[in-house]
């Protein structure tokens, strides 16, 4: 409770700075003129309107089904390619030593850039968006299963042998568990990836989704358009966050519970 109220406490605190900063009435929170602040960094009363407006209206709720449907395409495909990949890769030495140098090569490009590309190849509509942030998903899970693999005990696969242990049973008593918390490591990072990938595409091409309408605000400088679908976006990215956390905590019940000391 105490670290929740203090989470709240500089919520508060933030906002409340963020409303004086942008309000010309209190001497000393703006530039030489007093709409700069506010046009360059928006006004949280007028931000929470909007967001309010799109709700109560229902304008956004086309645009955020499509965001949604893009990013959760993307963070599970882009999921479940890695974790195959990162397991045959981890297992098989002959064909990782082959692909490592391509891997790498892939891994290290600016995957960002691939949105146009992608738009030629898919078109403008969700497939470009959701390719790419496979693109942003993928490599990060795959390189947490691979190396989730690779670190298992060599102790443990002989004692796993010695008892009589097959192959497909050292995949999944052996090497799937190993690999089960870097898959999830990776997962919390892989939402926001996920997202990244469905609004980069949006906002470079597309005639919906809140990426769309964040860019058709940015034309206009409506700053606190900006600010609410950027608000809204990291609402519902927390929300996937926790649901990852939650089904985390149901499939890892062995591992030690630390969220009692975390709040020591």
């Amino acid at each position: 409770m105490k670290i929740r109220a203090a989470q709240l406490l500089l919520l508060f605190a933030f906002v409340l700075a963020w409303g004086l900063l942008t309000d010309p009435r209190v001497p000393g929170f703006y530039f030489d003129n007093p709409d700069k602040a506010a046009f360059f960094f928006g006004e949280p009363l007028k931000v929470l309107a909007r967001l309010a407006d799109w709700f109560v209206g229902g304008d956004i709720y086309p645009h955020l089904g499509v965001t949604l449907l893009e990013t959760l395409l993307a963070f599970v495909l882009g999921t479940a390619g890695g974790i195959a990949m990162g397991l045959w890769l981890g297992l098989a030495r002959t064909a990782a030593a082959i692909l490592d140098p391509y891997i790498k090569g892939l891994n290290a490009m600016p995957r960002v850039i691939l949105a146009p590309i992608f738009m030629v190849w898919f078109g403008l509509g969700m497939a470009s968006k959701v390719a790419l942030g496979i693109t942003l998903v993928f490599f990060i899970v795959f390189f947490n299963v691979y190396q989730g693999v690779r670190e298992v005990s060599p102790v443990v696969l002989a004692n796993a042998r010695m008892l009589g242990a097959g192959q497909r049973q050292l995949l999944r008593h052996v090497y799937m568990p190993s690999a089960l918390s870097w898959v999830f490591a990776s997962l919390h990072n892989s939402v926001g990836l996920a997202f990244v990938g469905a609004v980069v595409g949006e906002y470079l091409g597309s005639a919906e989704g809140v990426g769309y309408l964040i860019h058709q605000a940015e034309g206009v400088f409506d700053i606190n358009t900006v600010i609410a679908g950027i608000l809204l976006l990291t609402g519902f990215a927390l929300v996937l966050d926790a649901a990852v956390g939650w089904i985390e905590s149901r499939l890892m019940v062995w591992q030690p519970h630390t969220g009692e000391s975390s709040q020591l």
